[in-house]
């Protein structure tokens, strides 16, 4: 996505999961150069990095780059935003899954913020928090959330603007760390939940739709906020995996197939040696 173009069309994540299947069945690997369409969770070796953006485990996922842009789905927008790109790399134990979102920003405030969105269930939702828009029903998303002076996770859900709210249960945890210009934010949280009605359930192995917002909470000569509530930078959805545990059912058939052909080889060696002996 470049800038507010084809791909803030209601219709657009239909052509993307096109190209997904295109680019799977082809076996080529989902990513480019500038640009990615998914985040793979790989299956860490180790702990998983739930509070620590700067850990060197970070250094073993495969990092992807998403454009962003303006919301201008609703009527409370901003034409440009200060982050126009965000990095994501994702980490899994089997138990729980972890985000790190980085991007530039000039300066740390307050009021920095940046949020995961993943549709709930198996209604396509819009990535507008769900916003009923045309050929897309508005649908139930789970949002991930995170606020610098907050300093923590906070696990919500929406239907459309205008209809977020904060779980009653909290599941999700989050932390940041900035430096040289530069943000890292860690979310983390089981892969599933007892909550399958307001919490996107993660199956390694499949993938899922995932969203980027992000907010600058710098202020303007007046002392407001520039980038607040809706006004915000976004990105359209795209796509998550988190990897399923290696299958090593087939070093096992061959194992297994090696053993019979030992064994037939024995049998027969010895029903030759009774033979010559008679």
């Amino acid at each position: 996505m470049r800038r507010v173009t084809e791909r803030h069309r209601p219709g657009f994540w239909i052509g993307a999961a096109g190209a997904m299947v295109a680019l799977l069945s082809a076996g080529v690997t989902p990513g480019f150069a500038q640009q990615s369409v998914a985040v793979r969770a790989v299956l860490a070796k180790g702990a998983l990095p739930t509070d620590d953006p700067n850990a060197a485990i970070w250094n073993t996922a495969p990092q992807a780059s998403f454009p962003m842009s303006p919301q201008v789905h609703w009527q409370n927008r901003i034409q440009e935003v200060t982050v126009k790109d965000v990095k994501v790399r994702a980490l899994h134990d089997g138990n729980q899954v972890a985000f790190l979102l980085e991007y530039a920003d000039p300066t740390e405030d307050p009021d920095d913020a940046a949020a995961l969105e993943f549709m709930v269930g198996d209604k396509k939702a819009h990535f507008a928090h769900g916003q009923p828009m045309m050929q897309v029903e508005g649908g139930p998303v789970n949002i991930w959330y995170w606020k610098n002076k907050d300093k923590k996770g906070v696990d919500m859900n929406a239907m459309g603007f205008g209809t977020l709210k904060v779980q009653p249960h909290q599941d999700v945890k989050a932390s940041g760390a900035f430096s040289s210009g530069t943000w890292k934010i860690v979310f983390s949280r089981p892969l599933a939940t007892e909550h399958a009605e307001e919490d996107t359930q993660i199956i390694p192995g499949n993938f899922i739709n995932v969203a980027f917002a992000v907010w600058d909470g710098r202020k303007d000569g007046s002392g407001e906020l520039v980038e607040k509530g809706s006004q915000k930078a976004v990105s359209s959805w795209w796509y998550f995996r988190a990897e399923p545990p290696p299958d090593y059912s087939p070093y096992l058939y061959a194992v297994l197939a090696v053993g019979l052909a030992v064994g037939f080889q024995f049998v027969l060696i010895r029903k030759l040696k009774k033979g010559q002996e008679a």
